[in-house]
C-alpha cells in the first residue's frame, strides 16, 4: 500500500516524511501513458506534492506544484489536498531522450532550466504563492532550494522513480528531512552522516527497504519517533456533473454554437486524461438549464 510515515527525532529536533508511492506513480503513468523520461519526472514531482501536501493544517487545504521549465517536456503540475490525493500531468507525456552520462533518465534536460510555483490554497482570498528559480532540473533538489529560500527551512529531499523494462514503474517514493530552528550542531552532523548511506531511493527500496526503515537509516541513533501513516492515491475529483456546470458556465451563445455544429463535444481532464463526451441532445438539454 503507497503510503507516507511521518516521524521525528533527536527530541523533535528534525521531522521527517518517508513515502512509497509505487501504485501512485503507476497509475499516472497508465493513465497519460508517459514515456520512462516523462514518468521520472512526473513520478517525482507527484512523491513530493503527496508529502508537503501532509505538512499543511487546514482539511480543505490544497497543495499545487507547478514545474515550468524550457526543456521538450513543458509544464509538469500536481495537485495534491491534505489527505495525500494527488493527481498530477506533465504537458508532453511522449518525450523521449537518451539516457544521461552516467545510465540514468535525463529528468534533468527533459525538464530544463525555468523555476518552481509552490501554491498553498487555505481557503483565504488569495492563495499563497512561493516561486523559485530550478537549479538542476532534478526535482529533489529544485524542491530543497524552495524549502531554504522561500519558506526558511533547511531541508534534504530524496526523490526517485525505477522505470522496469516494461516501460511500468518498478519503484517509486522519497523523503523530506527538515531541520527545526533549534537544532543543534551534533544532529545536524549527525543527519548529514547518516543521509550519506542513501545513494538512491529507489535502490533503497530495490533492497527492501520500507518508509519506516528509511526513516530509521535517515534517523539512526537518534531515536525516530514514528507520529503518523498517511495512505496515498492517485486521485482526481473531476466528474461528468462537474463538467456539465462548466458547460453551463461557458455562456448561452457559445453553448448553442456547439449545438448548431450538430456533432458530439469531447472534454478531456487534464489531470487524470478521462474524456466527457456530450451528444448534442445532451446539450440542448443543458442549455435549458442556464
Amino acid at each position: 500500500m503507497d503510503r507516507i510515515v511521518k516521524a521525528t527525532a533527536a527530541n523533535a529536533q528534525i521531522r521527517i516524511f518517508a513515502a512509497d508511492t509505487r501504485d501512485t506513480v503507476e497509475e499516472a503513468r497508465n493513465r497519460h501513458d508517459t514515456t520512462p523520461v516523462a514518468t521520472a519526472a512526473l513520478g517525482r514531482l507527484l512523491c513530493a506534492g503527496a508529502m508537503m501536501s501532509t505538512m499543511q493544517k487546514g482539511e480543505d487545504d490544497l497543495l499545487t506544484l507547478k514545474i515550468t521549465g524550457d526543456g521538450p517536456l513543458g509544464a509538469i503540475t500536481v495537485t495534491a489536498d491534505s489527505n495525500a490525493n494527488v493527481k498530477g500531468y506533465v504537458a508532453n507525456p511522449k518525450v523521449d531522450l537518451p539516457l544521461n552520462a552516467v545510465g540514468k533518465l535525463d529528468v534533468s534536460k527533459a525538464v530544463g532550466n525555468g523555476r518552481l510555483d509552490v501554491i498553498r490554497d487555505m481557503g483565504l482570498k488569495e492563495p499563497y504563492v512561493g516561486q523559485t528559480p530550478l537549479i538542476s532540473g532534478e526535482i529533489a533538489e529544485d524542491i530543497t532550494y524552495y524549502f531554504a529560500n522561500s519558506e526558511q527551512v533547511p531541508s534534504s529531499v530524496g526523490l526517485g522513480v525505477l522505470v522496469d523494462r516494461d516501460l511500468s514503474v518498478k519503484r517509486a517514493g522519497g523523503f523530506i528531512v527538515q531541520l527545526l530552528p533549534f537544532a543543534s550542531e551534533e544532529v545536524i552532523e549527525k543527519l548529514e552522516e547518516n543521509l550519506k548511506q542513501i545513494s538512491a531511493v529507489t535502490t533503497f527500496f530495490e533492497q527492501g527497504g520500507t518508509p519506516e526503515s528509511l526513516i530509521e537509516t535517515l534517523a539512526a541513533g537518534m531515536e525516530p519517533n514514528i507520529t503518523e501513516t498517511v495512505p496515498v492515491r492517485f486521485y482526481c475529483n473531476c466528474s461528468r456533473e462537474r463538467v456539465e456546470k462548466a458547460l453551463i458556465s461557458i455562456g448561452k451563445e457559445e453553448l448553442n454554437s456547439m449545438i448548431e455544429e450538430g456533432k458530439p463535444v469531447t472534454l478531456n481532464c487534464g489531470f487524470c486524461n478521462t474524456d466527457y463526451t456530450f451528444t448534442p441532445e445532451e446539450l440542448k438539454e443543458l442549455s435549458l438549464r442556464q
